[in-house]
């Protein structure tokens, strides 16, 4: 008998796969959990395009993402913040910090948690952070330069 997995089927295969199986495989199991349904000829064509759609999708993602990597990778940051004594930081640029610069720059939104910084930076100078844009692409690297605020006085 086939089927069309709804879901991923350990040892059978992935979501939106035709699979053969034992008729009572499949009506004893498969069905009533809802994990697969009965494959006529016009749902496999149906689920055939859809696979396709979303492999068209994903792949207008990654090239997307190829170029806002690009475009990150030239960016250059300068973030201004105030300093005490010997170039050290009073405070810290953050993770946030930089993903906020990054859409004041480029009107890009980046989820912190994609910028790849250990710890916060706390001294005055230039560095390179790492930015994931998408899982299928190299992270970006961008230019951070810190510099000291200028103080009014």
């Amino acid at each position: 008998m086939e089927i069309i997995l709804l879901q991923d089927v350990d040892k059978l295969g992935k979501k939106g796969e035709v699979a053969h199986v034992s008729e009572g495989y499949a009506r004893n199991f498969l069905l009533p959990r809802k994990l697969a349904e009965i494959a006529t000829p016009g749902r496999i064509a149906q689920v055939r395009q859809i696979m396709e759609e979303r492999a068209a999708h994903a792949r207008r993602e990654a090239e997307r993402a190829d170029e806002t990597r690009e475009m990150l990778s030239k960016t250059v940051l300068t973030i201004t913040a105030p300093v005490g004594t010997g170039e050290r930081l009073f405070g810290s640029v953050t993770n946030q910090d930089i993903a906020d610069a990054i859409f004041a720059a480029r009107k890009l939104r980046v989820d912190k948690r994609n910028v790849d910084l250990e710890e916060p930076i706390k001294l005055v100078g230039t560095y390179m952070v790492k930015v994931t844009v998408h899982s299928s692409v190299e992270p970006a690297e961008v230019k951070v330069i810190v510099a000291p605020e200028e103080h009014k006085g």
